[in-house]
């Protein structure tokens, strides 16, 4: 009796599979051509750090398929005490390489206000996006300016779950050149450190507002074209703001 009830089971689960193995119908389309899209707020908050107290945004959207996608990303600061600010937008052609993992290039641009003057600068991007092992996700990039110098970047974060819906975020962001560009506040050799934490709450998957605080360490040559313009070369903020994404 149970080898007949083994037979049955096994004919229903082999005649359920068989409208999947016949060959899909000439012109007929596949998940692999579908387009989607995808936009993320990861931060907009602002910042408490005794000085400017910046307004700050990070926006990371893409359009495209399962293997081909067009990256756009975007961050930024507007200072609430004495005006001022800067933003940076890229705009990549994005290629699946492996599971996870995603090779990017394409163009930044950079721009740089205050005090009366605008600076802008194009750049040249080639970067990975993806995920590596235990789930950190990681943002390494190259940058190769209009003029010629090299700089390179490192992002890393990782969602540790307090419970379902309390999420704890550490973030970590490390900028290098090759060339000093004054104008940008950029030294050579390593330019800076940025350590965050951040404890969001999510009402729902899509909207989490969030608290917590972030270190900022410049150093080499950044560190002195901060001490020039009057700034910190050490900052610590806490932060309040919102994550979204649809």
């Amino acid at each position: 009796m149970t080898r007949r009830v083994s037979s049955v089971v096994s004919a229903m689960v082999l005649a359920s599979m068989i409208p999947l193995m016949r060959p899909a119908a000439a012109g007929a389309q596949v998940a692999d051509d579908a387009i989607y899209t995808f936009v993320l707020f990861d931060r907009f908050e602002y910042r408490r750090t005794g000085d400017a107290n910046p307004v700050g945004w990070d926006l990371l959207g893409w359009v495209g398929g399962d293997f081909t996608r067009l990256w756009f990303k975007g961050e930024g600061d507007q200072a609430t005490v004495g005006g001022g600010g800067e933003v940076e937008v890229q705009v990549l052609y994005g290629r699946l390489v492996a599971p996870y993992w995603d090779l990017q290039i394409g163009a930044r641009v950079d721009v740089r206000y205050g005090g009366g003057t605008e600076r802008a600068r194009v750049l040249t991007v080639l970067g990975l996006e993806g995920l590596a092992p235990y789930w950190f996700e990681l943002e390494p990039a190259v940058f190769v300016s209009q003029d010629g110098h090299v700089s390179a970047r490192l992002t890393t974060t990782y969602d540790m779950f307090v419970t379902q819906r309390l999420i704890a975020q550490p973030r970590v962001e490390v900028n290098a050149a090759v060339q000093e560009v004054s104008d940008f506040g950029v030294g050579q050799g390593l330019n800076d450190v940025n350590v965050g934490l951040r404890l969001r709450y999510e009402v729902r998957r899509e909207y989490a507002p969030y608290v917590g605080a972030e270190w900022l360490r410049r150093f080499a040559g950044t560190a002195d074209l901060a001490r020039q313009r009057g700034e910190a070369v050490s900052d610590v903020a806490v932060v309040g703001g919102v994550r979204v994404w649809f």
